[in-house]
């Protein structure tokens, strides 16, 4: 699974949880998107989350 390139989000792990109680292993994914981004050396792609992309820390190409 992708990480994002500026806040290194990624997936998470826990449990679910069910009505008797009994657990098992389940996965959150983070939505991360491969962007053209814009960077000091030139536009390159990277993985971002969109709560960087709607926040402005990123700048698309």
């Amino acid at each position: 699974m992708a990480k994002c390139a500026i806040c290194e989000k990624g997936a998470h792990f826990g449990n679910n949880v069910s009505h008797s109680h009994r657990r098992s292993n389940r996965m959150w994914k983070s939505n991360v998107k491969s962007v053209r981004v814009k960077t000091p050396e030139g536009n390159r792609k990277m993985y971002v989350c969109t709560s960087c992309l709607r926040s402005g820390k990123v700048e698309r190409a």
